[in-house]
Formats: C-alpha cells, sequence, structure tokens
C-alpha cells in the first residue's frame, strides 16, 4: 500500500490501482483527489472536509452518520461498522471528537482502521482493541498536547508512526513535537512532508 501525505489530515491510500483518500479538508491538496476511488471523512470541521470539492467529485463519501454535513450526500457511518471502499476493508471505531475546552466542541468522530493495518484517528485519541501496523498520529491541534500525542503512540504500539494534523504549527514547532516522538517511542516515527509518499 502506498501512503501519500498531504497537508494537515489528508492521506491518500493506493494499492493495486484502487484510491482513497482521507480528510481531504480545506487546507489539502486538490491533488489529493484526483483519481480518487472513494472519501473517508472522520467528521465534519472544515479542516478535514471541503464539501464544495466532495459535491462534485462523483465519488462515495463515508462519515460519521451523526455528522451535520449540509451540501453533500454522505454514506453514514457508525462506530463498530466494517465495510469496503475503493476495495480496501474499513472498521470505523471512536464516536467522538477530543474536548478543546468546556467540553466543545462536541460532534461525531470516526477512527478508520484500513485494511486491518492502518488507523486515521481524525481528531481523536481513541485507541482500538486491535493491533495496529501503521498509525497517523495527530501532533497538534487546540484540543492536545505533545504529551498526549506520545501517549497515544506508546498506547498503540505501532510498528511505525506518521504524524498528521500538524498545518498549524510553524518548523520549529514542528521540529520539537518530532524530536520529542521519536525520542519517546518506540514506533519508528516518521515525519512525511505534504505531498511524501512510503
Amino acid at each position: 500500500m502506498r501512503i501519500t501525505k498531504y497537508t494537515h489530515a489528508c492521506v491518500r491510500l493506493e494499492h493495486d490501482g484502487r484510491v482513497l483518500v482521507v480528510d481531504p479538508g480545506t487546507w489539502s491538496e486538490p491533488a489529493a483527489l484526483t483519481g480518487a476511488d472513494a472519501v473517508l471523512v472522520t467528521h465534519e470541521h472544515a479542516d478535514h472536509i471541503d464539501v464544495l470539492r466532495l459535491a462534485g467529485l462523483g465519488v462515495p463519501v463515508y462519515a460519521p452518520a451523526e455528522a451535520n454535513i449540509p451540501r453533500l450526500e454522505v454514506m453514514g457511518v457508525s462506530s463498530g461498522v466494517e465495510f469496503t471502499a475503493a476495495g480496501f476493508r474499513v472498521r470505523a471505531v471512536g464516536g467522538r471528537h477530543a474536548f478543546i475546552y468546556g467540553g466543545q466542541p462536541d460532534c461525531a468522530n470516526l477512527g478508520y482502521i484500513i485494511d486491518e493495518a492502518m488507523y486515521h484517528p481524525g481528531d481523536s485519541l481513541h485507541v482500538p482493541e486491535q493491533p495496529i501496523e501503521t498509525l497517523l498520529v495527530p501532533v497538534q491541534g487546540s484540543w492536545m498536547r505533545t504529551a498526549e500525542a506520545i501517549d497515544f503512540v506508546r498506547a498503540i504500539e505501532p510498528q511505525r508512526a506518521f504524524a498528521i494534523h500538524d498545518a498549524q504549527i510553524n518548523d520549529r514547532g514542528l521540529s520539537g513535537v518530532n524530536g520529542w516522538l521519536a525520542e519517546e517511542t518506540n514506533s519508528g516515527y516518521r515525519y512525511l512532508r505534504p505531498g511524501e509518499s512510503v
């Protein structure tokens, strides 16, 4: 499976000519969606979904059944549900967005385990029960601290981890976060710049 990181939380997965894109938000590059067969959306915030871009795409878009996404027809998904999107096996986990302050925001947020190997949690630090080979770890947000990202990686113990949710942090801050995650986790942590693939 080829994984390409785009700006912020957007990730493109390619395997055997099939393309699945996760969280193509308003900050991600339009090229992430070129040739996409399906899209997974973890939650309704604009940094994870660009409604106008997706409305004209003409492919299935899967999102939490509880999400409030006007002007876009989505296939509603609930936690625990397993389905196939673009030929990839997907299991939805979790259920709620992490709190920022005072219990806000409180919206649906699903993480997706793809082909029983890769996990994109969206804006959540939900730890799934099954082993995870590749973790996409949020590294910055108004709803988290670096210590929480480290604890999240340690709790999951993936074979490899790559940063997502990083567009609001400058290069100096990103260097610090990357250093902490590489030093404090035993996960083969690596930062992928937008457009870089593994």
